[in-house]
């Protein structure tokens, strides 16, 4: 979550940083303008997604009818990359854009986690969309896809709201 709020005190108001809240504890602040370089890859990011057909609805049906490889091949390599790239970071210790160290947190299995990957699955299976692609399928003027984006964040704020209520 992001917070932007002022904490009142007896002498006088004490405005508190734009920061994420994130396990990662960053400690530097990020500035709007520094920002920019996280839309501009992005922004690229969503070139790449649209040329290689990752946003397209019947690429992503090939996939959960098993009529085609291309899917589960860029899925592969993503996870290939990912893992390449956490070891590359272990090992030399490679610091953020900002000089922070990259913390890796132990992740402790819950059952819950087949529930919401078995609902994930779903989800994308139904709309053709995961939380990635969806930003470019918007911005490639598949305007019914902000449908998907408004549940996603609906579904997102249901369970931040009832996790503490649900069962490990």
């Amino acid at each position: 979550m992001l917070s932007n709020f002022t904490e009142t005190t007896l002498e006088q108001p004490i405005e508190k940083p734009f920061v994420c809240e994130a396990p990662n504890k960053m400690q530097k602040p990020e500035t709007w303008a520094s920002n920019l370089k996280y839309l501009i890859v992005g922004t690229l990011f969503g070139i790449v997604f649209v040329k290689a057909e990752i946003i397209s609805w019947f690429r992503i049906q090939e996939m959960f009818r098993l009529q085609s490889f291309f899917m589960y091949g860029v899925i592969g390599s993503a996870v290939l990359v990912g893992m390449i790239s956490v070891f590359l970071i272990k090992k030399f210790n490679i610091k953020t854009l900002s000089g922070e160290t990259v913390e890796f947190h132990p992740k402790k299995f819950q059952k819950g986690q087949i529930y919401g990957g078995l609902t994930f699955g779903l989800g994308w299976a139904i709309t053709g969309a995961c939380p990635g692609p969806l930003f470019a399928q918007i911005g490639s003027g598949y305007w019914v896809v902000i449908v998907t984006l408004l549940s996603a964040v609906a579904g997102t704020w249901t369970y931040g709201y009832f996790k503490d209520k649900l069962p490990n």
